[in-house]
């Protein structure tokens, strides 16, 4: 660590003891220990849901962060944590939706937040107290007690995280008092999700009270206060306090945590139990210890939202709860059944006298309370609304099955579609199941990509597309997947070897048992699907970046520069049958580019310039560059190239296949020659270069052909492929 950050972490440290106190410097330094743990383990999951906690208090953290956290996985969203000074931008792409919890603005949350909406992941902000806002807080007596200084360093927390809040989209609190506030000043959709407990939390409260005391001696008292700013909320109870002491010898009061006890409890020392703050695995117990427990609040907006904690909390060991009959307490104590509340000093003496004189009405409001928080205040039972209000706000989900994100056709005519979900909404991924690779496609915008290999993925998909035969399998396995689409975009069993399994498994994907979607771009291929295997495909065509690929006109003057692009080693490309036609050509009067993405060229090809993986967004000038484009494939899905090449304004001699005749048309947009016929090829180049009309003929048609080829008219139908 260097000496910044040493100096930086040295003021942290003294500013979190000034003002929260050596156990919340303690719990913060867990924070940072766990989310590095985090941080180490986290790459390799992909989940729903992450939790950014801005929060270093341990009691906010664990019923906001650990308890909500609960519920998301106990209600079938995977989700995972991390502090808030531990984001990664990173971590976007592994996620479908992010909470942030009581998080304040940093340049790395703001640039996270934007670069999340840019992707369609949604953002929700989640606050359990009014502390987004100096109107609230400046009403704590504790906080406008503050020194300067230290007012002027809460101030700005609160400044901060109100600029996260209104940068998120959706909002959750844990109260209808809070709910009220949001959607007045903030957001007009918001959630009520009231804490709970965890199940270790309900765990240790059930072993206690299997163990729960009967005492006959004394009877204690307990306010156990959460923080110094209740030291306000005392006051309320000091002179029923003081009333009740004096009247029952064997009253003890048991105090915990930050609370200045009056002076005039001095008298009662002897009957006065005090205890340090402690770890909340400790808390049942010491409430199990407990015959009543006060839970006392001043009235203010403030505290108007804050939540029934104490309630829950002494409910599960059966220890009864007078409260204020005000805020969240008031919402869900049934007075006299699952709790008492007291509006002034007088119903306060009275409560708590009616419940030393009547132990066995105490009990059975206590039962009560215990059966309302086991059955709807522990996160396996209580966490539906939040899954649901989760899951309902987040995008639409797809993840793109890519054997490789290495150039070819195939892979950008899938990008392209990555892209035109993004731009109308949806949370788009790629899953790239080549190793090598574990990036952001950047072609028309970017595509976040997930490497398959060494990851763990339960995050849910509204749809999974296989893009190529070996990705299926992928799409068929995955269990939280709605939709199953394969984008069918060539016969691939053609392409593997005669006598190969790859063969029998390529075949087999045409005909799956499984519920699958067959989408293709390929005229042709939703034939073969119909006709051969008896599955119904919809259709899209494919298009053309008319944006990218714009027309330059050609002079066909001094040497033609030829074209041909395909993998050498794929028979099906043909494309030694294109240098057989350039060798019929003569030499002198022509310049021969070779575009390949994989093959070499081989040693007796006539080239003068070897263009190798050239970038997709770059590739558009290569064409622009070229007079004349020679494509002799035998097998294509779709054939870009030559639209490419009547995009940029140049010309095409076509061997003509079943991936070109779609849009191609003979002496309208390109010249076909018969495939093999190696002389007729030569004459249809040199009739281009010698007739300006065929030449002018055929470049109306090629922008007739390009106009309806547009990516943007084509957008809708593309859309529908995957609704």
């Amino acid at each position: 660590m260097n000496k910044s950050k040493i100096i930086d972490l040295s003021k942290k440290t003294t500013q979190t003891i000034k003002s929260e106190g050596l156990s919340s410097l303690v719990r913060k330094a867990r924070n940072y220990i766990s989310s590095g743990k985090i941080l180490n383990n986290e790459r390799q999951q992909v989940k729903d849901i992450l939790i950014i906690n801005g929060c270093s208090l341990p009691h906010p953290e664990r019923y906001r962060v650990d308890h909500q956290l609960e519920q998301l996985v106990s209600f079938g969203l995977s989700a995972d944590k991390v502090y808030y000074e531990e984001l990664d931008i990173e971590k976007i792409k592994y996620y479908h939706g992010f909470i942030f919890f009581r998080c304040p603005i940093t340049p790395t949350v703001e640039e996270f937040i934007k670069k999340a909406h840019y992707f369609n992941k949604t953002c929700f902000f989640d606050v359990d107290d009014l502390v987004i806002n100096r109107k609230y807080t400046d009403t704590i007596p504790f906080v406008a007690a503050m020194n300067e200084s230290d007012k002027a360093t809460y101030d700005d927390g609160i400044i901060r995280m109100e600029k996260t809040l209104k940068q998120c989209d959706y909002l959750i609190t844990s109260t209808p008092a809070l709910a009220r506030e949001l959607k007045s000043n903030y957001k007009k959709e918001v959630l009520v999700n009231r804490n709970v407990a965890s199940e270790k939390m309900a765990a240790l409260s059930f072993e206690v009270l299997r163990q729960k005391p009967q005492r006959k001696d004394k009877f204690v008292i307990g306010y156990l206060s959460g923080s110094i700013t209740h030291n306000p909320d005392f006051e309320l109870i000091k002179k029923p306090l003081l009333k009740i002491m004096s009247e029952f010898p064997n009253v003890y009061l048991e105090v915990m945590g930050y609370l200045d006890l009056p002076a005039d409890f001095s008298q009662f020392d002897s009957r006065i139990i005090r205890k340090n703050f402690t770890d909340w695995e400790e808390l049942p117990k010491i409430i199990a210890d407990l015959d009543i427990n006060l839970a006392p609040l001043e009235k203010s907006i403030f505290n108007e939202a804050k939540s029934e904690n104490k309630w829950t909390e002494a409910a599960l060991v059966k220890t009864p709860t007078i409260a204020s009959n005000f805020g969240a307490f008031k919402e869900v104590i049934k007075d006299g059944v699952t709790g008492f509340l007291a509006s002034s000093e007088l119903e306060w003496y009275e409560k708590i006298k009616s419940v030393i004189e009547n132990p066995k009405k105490a009990q059975r409001v206590a039962d009560a309370a215990y059966k309302k928080a086991k059955t709807e205040y522990i996160t396996t039972y209580s966490g539906l609304n939040l899954s649901n209000y989760i899951s309902s706000h987040l995008s639409r989900s797809i993840g793109f099955i890519l054997p490789t994100t290495n150039i070819s056709g195939g892979v950008n005519v899938a990008i392209k579609h990555c892209n035109i979900l993004r731009d109308n909404g949806w949370d788009v991924s790629i899953i790239n199941m080549d190793k090598s690779s574990d990036n952001v496609c950047t072609l028309d915008g970017e595509i976040n990509v997930i490497s398959n290999v060494g990851y763990k993925f339960s995050a849910r998909f509204g749809s999974l597309v296989a893009t190529l035969y070996s990705t299926l399998d992928f799409a068929k396995r995955y269990p939280e997947v709605k939709n199953r689409i394969y984008l069918v975009q060539n016969f691939e069993t053609d392409f593997a070897k005669y006598g190969s399994h790859a063969k029998l498994e390529a075949n087999a994907t045409y005909n799956s048992f499984a519920d699958i979607r067959y989408i293709t771009i390929s005229k042709w291929c939703r034939d073969w699907l119909k006709q051969s295997f008896n599955k119904d495909a919809l259709y899209a065509p494919n298009g053309i970046s008319t944006s990218r690929f714009t027309p330059k006109p050609r002079k066909m003057t001094g040497k033609i520069k030829l074209l041909v692009e395909g993998n050498s080693l794929d028979y099906y490309k043909n494309v030694d049958e294109s240098f057989r036609i350039i060798e019929k050509l003569d030499p002198e009067k022509f310049e021969v580019t070779y575009l390949s993405y994989e093959g070499e060229p081989k040693r007796w090809y006539h080239i003068d310039n070897f263009l190798h993986r050239v970038p997709p967004d770059e590739v558009h000038k290569v064409y622009e560059q070229s007079d004349i484009l020679i494509k002799s494939s035998i097998l294509e899905s779709f054939s870009y190239p030559p639209l490419e090449m009547i995009a940029t304004g140049g010309y095409c001699v076509v061997a003509p296949n079943d991936g070109n005749i779609e849009y191609l048309e003979n002496t309208k947009n390109c010249l076909f020659y018969k495939p093999g016929d190696i002389d007729s090829a030569v004459k249809k180049i040199e009739q281009l270069i010698s007739d300006k009309g065929l030449r002018n003929k055929l470049t109306k048609g090629a922008e007739k052909t390009v106009r309806s080829r547009d990516w943007k008219t084509l957008e809708k139908q593309i859309l529908k492929l995957y609704e």
